[in-house]
């Protein structure tokens, strides 16, 4: 998996966002995934999954959801850099995705078929997540249809019916404490 299209869309003189470079991949045990709270044109989730050295990305509009009824739309877009996991921080306006950028989870994955790629070429890609706020079996459908003005992949992130769904949580995640806030 290649760099060079999240490379291409940025000038790493201008922005804090980290170049990157490929990476060796890990052991299927040890994958990592962040979930980015990313206020930019409009807010939107960025939903990463490492795999093979880069991390795998896709932007849900209204956020990830435990209820397994809710189908929340996931863009493919570019892979990006395994150091941008640990990204926060503020893209300056007049760049590539200017506005804020905030780490909202992060954890492990692991996939449920250890052929990740052609559960991606399949597009159906079911996982296991443990992170802070996201628990349990999950799976990327690939829908067929593309983003509109754009060569993007239009899939959907689902919740499976586990011990950590909610039918509860309907609505877009809950918002994030800025750091060093402290709880009422």
């Amino acid at each position: 998996m290649s760099l060079r299209d999240y490379q291409r869309k940025r000038y790493f003189t201008a922005t804090p966002e980290p170049a990157g470079r490929p990476r060796t991949a890990r052991p299927a045990s040890r994958l990592r995934f962040v979930v980015q709270k990313h206020r930019a044109r409009s807010l939107h989730y960025d939903f990463r999954l490492e795999w093979k050295g880069v991390l795998l990305s896709w932007a849900v509009p209204k956020g990830p959801s435990l209820d397994p009824a809710a189908k929340r739309l996931a863009v493919r877009v570019e892979d990006h850099p395994l150091e941008y996991r640990t990204f926060e921080g503020r893209i300056p306006e007049g760049q590539y995705g200017a506005g804020t950028v905030a780490i909202w989870d992060q954890g492990t994955w692991e996939p449920e078929d250890p052929n990740v790629d052609a559960a991606l070429r399949r597009g159906e890609l079911k996982f296991t997540l443990a992170g802070k706020r996201l628990h349990g079996s999950w799976v990327l459908v690939r829908t067929g249809l593309g983003v509109a003005g754009a060569r993007k992949q239009a899939w959907l992130l689902i919740k499976h019916r586990d011990r950590p769904a909610s039918r509860d949580r309907t609505s877009a995640p809950p918002r994030s404490r800025p750091r060093g806030a402290r709880s009422r």
